[in-house]
């Protein structure tokens, strides 16, 4: 038997009738999925360092699993001496298995060690079913050594999903796990 990750096999049998019975979906190909999740980093202090890019692309590998890559500047911008086609970000998409298991540790291990945590907030829904969530420290993460880490800085994480609609995409996430905050 192939391995599937727990969070996968939860989608199946629970989140799938709970999101149908919740809608009144008539077709399991109605119900919204997530489809991809996009961890994103910008590194502003790359321009004088290159160093810093290779630092962030090591700490996005370990926190995801899947080697990140760095995204380059789009055009020029003299006030800030970015040129373009200099790396000035990192990020990495998780599809698949790696996405269910990144967002199983997300929700079983790294939220929790958030520092004052009482649920994150439901205002980071786009108004076409995805959701952006802001991390402030990585060291969050338990894959994270913290001697090794030379600045503690944040990141962008991105769920993207198939509902049309926030209310839809709030109730599969909340389904799947993520700790929304009680108003």
């Amino acid at each position: 038997m192939a391995y599937i990750p727990r969070l996968k096999q939860e989608y199946k049998d629970k989140v799938v009738s709970a999101l149908t019975e919740e809608f009144g979906y008539k077709n399991v190909m109605q119900v919204p999925k997530l489809t991809k999740i996009v961890i994103s980093k910008g590194v502003g202090a790359a321009v004088s360092d290159k160093k810093l890019i290779d630092h962030a692309i090591d700490e996005l590998t370990m926190i995801s699993g899947q080697r990140a890559v760095a995204t380059l500047s789009k055009k020029d911008v003299a006030s800030f001496k970015l040129r373009k086609g200099m790396p000035i970000g990192v990020r990495v998409t998780l599809r698949g298995e790696q996405m269910y298991e990144f967002l199983d540790r997300l929700v079983t291990s790294a939220l929790p060690r958030v520092r004052d945590f009482n649920g994150i907030k439901a205002t980071g829904f786009d108004g076409r079913g995805n959701y952006n969530l802001g991390v402030v420290e990585q060291i969050i993460f338990p894959e994270m050594n913290i001697d090794k880490i030379n600045k503690i800085s944040g990141m962008d994480i991105t769920f993207v999903t198939t509902a049309d609609t926030d209310k839809e995409a709030k109730s599969l996430l909340t389904e799947m796990g993520l700790p929304f905050q009680k108003n």
